[in-house]
């Protein structure tokens, strides 16, 4: 373990601070801080493996170790100074969520309150850490935690209760695997790749890679780790970090049936940062079609740019609500904003970022994209419809309300998911991690009527 000389406080858990800290003072992102913090003080192998784990697993785990902080300091959270309650966050994390000794555990934080504070906090920091490690995770989720069954396994699996009323009621009555779901957003996901059609099959990107064919998607490629962006494929742009439930919405847009020749036109409405535009892209090229991409953020549409340099697109920086084009798309995809409840695994703090307030302005813009891109679409043409949320205001709600309104054909999305199980009663489907290994994506397909 890497010390920092004549402080006593070891990099490490030192880094993992550092991230909790600016997720907490700057609303900064975990995943994007600890990446530069390890490659500036070079924790590397073993060490920034803990660190992540450290920094991303107190990120999620926010909701249990305040409740056990609260209960060990006989205070509430908000009545200890900020940086304390960052090392503390830290100290019951590893007492209550890793295999790290309780010795170790306690020892580190006292000497990193120590070092910044001073002996009087230090001996707070103590005394909280000794409390919290007399009990068992398990034993302070039966102390603590809401006797209703779904507030009880939000506070064992680390949610805020409403998000996890938003999982049991998307679940319905298969709501039973609610801490299954609940559970896999705290396990470690696979890097996915996708090889880029007309480039590289999955079977040679698995074979240059050393990862494994996926389940579901023809271009997806499972990896344990590393860091992918180092991979001569991903180098050289013949793959891309890209989940496969993500794969999966863009290959349901082009199996989706049109009434009439597909002539060529294909937009993709809320392109930012790129990875669907580039999939559609690359199979547009081997038939000779053309993409339209939206993004309304000039820095997001230079990464679609980048995403898609090579490729028939065509990026334009505009509100998919009033981008200007001309009507008569054949395949439109609208991956709306959303709340990204479906991706609470691959960014450790969001599930405590967003609130239910949030729900209401997101589907009034999902359905403002609905609309716009239903004006877009020719008659006979499909449009596709995802989130990465499975909460149904932003899912089964927006569709519904999308068929009353336009008329529009409901399509059965489940067809164009050859081979995945277990994709909801339909005509919607629904992606799930704890089912599928991928994000909780939701796809529905429309069709416009002829008349």
């Amino acid at each position: 373990m890497r010390q920092r000389k004549g402080a006593g406080v070891d990099q490490v858990r030192e880094a993992a601070r550092d991230v909790l800290r600016a997720v907490r003072e700057r609303d900064a992102y975990a995943n994007l801080i600890l990446p530069g913090l390890l490659r500036e003080r070079r924790i590397e192998g073993r060490d920034a493996a803990l660190a992540t784990e450290l920094a991303y697993g107190a990120s999620r785990s926010i909701g249990l170790l305040d409740a056990v902080i609260a209960a060990g300091a006989g205070r509430p959270v908000e009545e200890i100074d900020g940086p304390l309650l960052d090392v503390l966050r830290l100290g019951v994390y590893q007492l209550l969520r890793t295999r790290i000794g309780a010795h170790a555990a306690v020892d580190t934080s006292v000497a990193m309150a120590r070092a910044e504070f001073g002996a009087g906090k230090a001996g707070f920091v103590n005394a909280v850490l000794r409390r919290a490690g007399e009990r068992s995770a398990q034993e302070w989720v039966e102390r603590l935690a809401p006797q209703d069954p779904v507030g009880r396994l939000a506070f064992e699996h680390a949610h805020p209760v409403w998000i996890a009323q938003a999982f049991a009621d998307a679940l319905g009555a298969r709501a039973g695997e609610l801490g299954e779901a609940l559970a896999a957003d705290d396990a470690r996901p696979l890097v996915h790749l996708v090889a880029r059609p007309g480039e590289i099959t999955a079977e040679e990107l698995a074979l240059v890679t050393g990862g494994e064919e996926g389940r579901w998607s023809p271009y997806a490629v499972y990896l344990e780790g590393g860091d992918p962006g180092k991979l001569e494929p991903v180098r050289e742009g013949m793959a891309a970090v890209q989940d496969e439930g993500s794969q999966l919405v863009a290959l349901a847009l082009t199996r989706a049936p049109l009434l009439g020749a597909d002539t060529g036109r294909w937009l993709d409405l809320c392109a930012g940062p790129g990875g669907k535009a580039a999939l559609l892209g690359a199979l547009a090229a081997i038939d000779g079609f053309r993409l339209d991409a939206v993004e309304p953020a000039e820095h997001r549409a230079e990464l679609v740019r980048k995403a898609t340099h090579d490729l028939p697109v065509d990026v334009h920086v505009a509100d998919g609500r009033e981008s200007g084009l001309t009507p008569g798309y054949d395949r439109i995809l609208v991956d709306a904003p959303c709340t990204g409840l479906g991706a609470l695994r691959r960014r450790p703090e969001a599930r405590w970022r967003r609130t239910p307030a949030d729900v209401a302005d997101l589907v009034r813009l999902q359905r403002e994209l609905l609309s716009a891109a239903w004006d877009l679409l020719r008659p006979g043409g499909v449009l596709l419809y995802s989130t990465c949320s499975p909460h149904l205001a932003e899912t089964v709600s927006v569709v519904a309300d999308a068929v009353r309104r336009t008329g529009a054909e409901e399509l059965d999305t489940r067809d164009y998911l050859p081979g995945v199980t277990d994709l909801g009663d339909g005509p919607s489907a629904q992606l799930w991690p704890h089912r599928h290994g991928t994000d909780a994506m939701f796809v529905a397909a429309l069709r416009k009527p002829l008349a």
